[in-house]
């Protein structure tokens, strides 16, 4: 009897480890099933954050973008008659890139102002690179010395004609210069009606004035903000460029 009690005492104990071991095992594989999810969901967390991250530097790119609009040099510098003359080369950039016809203007003194229209989008087209509305837009206007009125200024391009930016426009950027130049032929209502700019996606439409000494020795360029307005670098003029302004000037004379 003691022998049966015995083995049926073993049994209980056997059971009872197993079903212990069984208890632990069912809790260690839900505690693994718990972290594996726990780790699973952090690690997307952690590859949406850095999506969010990507697309935020991205926006602050594109508003804080800059685009080449034009580059000026002085061709000529020289007095006559004791009055400084400078001779000034404008070059404006289509959207490709390209350079545009060049222009020359001639100013009595070396300070010239250039005048142009502005045109900033609102900062959500900007930030999301909208097709049409993805980066300020600046159509020049007139240049002109510190002696000269505004009224008697060189124009930059030609009043009733078409925009040099806009001819000879690829297919593909047709309907970018259609939108583009219906918004020129509409500026001055752009910059007085609230609700017309609202409609047409515009932060703000104004006319904006760049000035400042010129020197030969310069390269100046005007860069247009993605979300802003204009802006006049200048940098130090390579030596052939300054050797290849100095032997048209030579062979002028």
């Amino acid at each position: 009897m003691l022998r049966a009690f015995a083995v049926n005492l073993v049994k209980l104990t056997f059971l009872a480890s197993l079903v212990a071991g069984g208890t632990a095992g069912v809790y260690y594989y839900e505690r693994h099933q718990s972290t594996a999810w726990q780790i699973q969901k952090l690690e997307q967390e952690r590859q949406k954050l850095e999506t969010q991250k990507q697309q935020l530097q991205t926006v602050v790119q594109r508003l804080s973008d800059e685009k080449r609009v034009a580059e000026i040099l002085v061709q000529d510098q020289k007095k006559i008659d004791g009055k400084l003359s400078t001779t000034l080369l404008f070059v404006e950039y289509a959207r490709d890139g390209s350079a545009l016809p060049p222009k020359t203007f001639t100013i009595a003194g070396n300070t010239a102002h250039i005048d142009a229209m502005v045109i900033k989008f609102d900062r959500d087209f900007v930030g999301q690179n909208d097709p049409l509305r993805g980066h300020s837009i600046a159509l020049f206007h007139k240049l002109f010395g510190d002696t000269q009125t505004p009224e008697n200024g060189f124009a930059i391009d030609v009043p009733g004609q078409i925009p040099d930016i806009y001819r000879g426009t690829p297919d593909s950027s047709a309907k970018l210069a259609a939108f583009e130049f219906d918004l020129w032929q509409n500026f001055w209502r752009l910059a007085e009606d609230k609700e017309y700019r609202t409609a047409k996606g515009i932060r703000v439409a104004n006319g904006q004035g760049i000035w400042g000494p010129f020197s030969p020795d310069k390269l100046y360029t005007l860069v247009l903000d993605a979300d802003g307005g204009l802006n006049l670098t200048s940098e130090p003029l390579k030596g052939i460029y300054r050797e290849a302004m100095k032997q048209k000037v030579s062979k002028s004379e």
